[in-house]
């Protein structure tokens, strides 16, 4: 698959390089510009407050299936549900919300879990299947919510992850399981 990644800091960076070595084909821009024509998909990767200025100096967006991975830290642009819909307005393809309750800082940690560790998103119908696709192809397992509606839920869970994080359980990773899955996927007997 050929990924346009717009950032190239922590969380940008971090997945065109695990996306690289599952065998996609995976470039990523500064939000300063360049060019996404010819992507299968777009993973936009910069600060929610900077999406209109990055994503306005990105040629080759229209359409595309997107993946947004960003978080606002501060209010909501007005007149959007969420950075999710403010970066579908913007391109106008099929868009998902994933990545933004990941650390970056141990994505290099991932591949040492017994156990995929989880990624939340919520996706439009048309976007779903790629975002499982890379979430998957990044190590982690998909955790789908619903709907676009549910990517302001995603971004609202910064505020508990920061918070944890700075606490005494530092960057971690999540997964969400059903009474008796993570025994029998490890082989384990459960009591």
């Amino acid at each position: 698959m050929r990924i346009t990644v717009i950032g190239r800091g922590h969380v940008g960076g971090a997945l065109a390089r695990r996306w690289t070595a599952a065998g996609h084909d995976a470039a990523a821009l500064s939000r300063d510009g360049g060019d996404a024509t010819g992507a299968d998909v777009v993973v936009v990767a910069i600060p929610g407050d900077s999406i209109a200025v990055g994503l306005a100096n990105i040629a080759g967006l229209d359409g595309n299936v997107t993946i947004d991975a960003s978080n606002a830290f501060g209010d909501r642009l007005p007149g959007y549900d969420s950075i999710a819909h403010q970066v579908k307005a913007m391109i106008g393809g099929p868009t998902a919300k994933a990545f933004n309750t990941n650390f970056a800082s141990i994505y290099e940690a991932v591949d040492a879990e017994p156990m995929p560790p989880g990624t939340l998103y919520a996706s439009d119908a048309d976007a779903r299947q790629v975002a499982e696709q890379l979430i998957r192809d990044a190590g982690f397992e998909p955790i789908h919510l619903g709907d676009l509606t549910k990517a302001p839920l995603l971004e609202s869970l910064i505020a508990l992850t920061s918070t944890l994080d700075r606490g005494e359980l530092g960057p971690f990773f999540y997964r969400f399981n059903r009474p008796g899955e993570l025994a029998a996927r490890l082989g384990l007997n459960p009591r």
